[in-house]
């Protein structure tokens, strides 16, 4: 059986004395039993996080590395960097890495390789615009996404992969738990298809303004094996909710 997972990624927010009292709340709540959590803040945040987080049953990530292990790289962060500090997790491929810096299903392919490496577990983002979906083209698109990211990969049994459509993130927009049940589905049809990756224990997440009040819903789909979590991973009691859900 599939241990449920719940990752926050903050993305770029945060102050020393915000995390502080995020933590403090989150870090005295007691763990739930059957599912992991993790939380992803910014480079800068990624000490003191890791500090506050030691003796505790939350693990922490990255939000990106670089696909490159070391060298003339001004402004990127190496993966083996992040592991030798103690990450477990990264994530990569996210939309507003695409949108924003351009990256390809080649680029993330290549930070999956140097993040399996370095020992970090990555979490691979795939999702569709709203534009694709009203087209019929979000299976197909994601598809595509999940198979160049993976594609040339030698050790893939730490894989995670969330799908967030690309319209549900930050919009207040969520996928119905059927919409994203039924793209879990493919996605988990599409892993069948690629060598050296068993499908069935790979770890799927939803991801696109998942709540308090939508995620036991998603949570009951049979593929859908926990959540990335943005705005609310950012607010106690509603990370808290997330968790407890699960």
């Amino acid at each position: 059986m599939r241990q449920l997972l719940v990752v926050g990624n903050w993305k770029m927010n945060g102050s020393r004395a915000s995390i502080n009292s995020l933590l403090d709340d989150l870090l005295s709540a007691p763990a739930v039993a059957g599912t992991e959590v993790a939380v992803c803040p910014t480079y800068v945040h990624l000490p003191q996080v890791l500090e506050l987080c030691a003796s505790s049953a939350i693990a922490v990530g990255a939000q990106d590395c670089s696909h490159m292990q070391s060298g003339a790289y001004t402004g990127e962060v190496a993966a083996v960097m992040l592991s030798e500090m103690g990450c477990r997790w990264v994530i990569l491929g996210h939309s507003e890495r695409r949108q924003y810096h351009a990256e390809s299903d080649a680029l993330v392919a290549a930070k999956v390789a140097v993040a399996v490496e370095a020992g970090l577990q990555p979490i691979v983002c795939v999702g569709e615009t709203r534009e694709q979906r009203e087209a019929g083209e979000a299976q197909s698109v994601v598809s595509a996404q999940l198979q160049g990211a993976l594609k040339g990969q030698v050790n893939l049994d730490s894989l995670v992969v969330a799908y967030e459509p690309v319209w549900a993130i930050g919009t207040g927009l969520t996928a119905t738990p059927q919409q994203a049940q039924d793209m879990h589905e493919c996605i988990r049809g599409c892993l069948e298809g690629i060598e050296g990756i068993d499908a069935q224990a790979t770890r799927l997440l939803y991801g696109g303004s998942v709540k308090a009040d939508n995620a036991a819903q998603l949570f009951a789909q049979p593929d859908i094996d926990g959540a990335l979590v943005g705005g609310a991973a950012l607010k106690a009691a509603d990370f808290k909710s997330i968790i407890a859900a699960a």
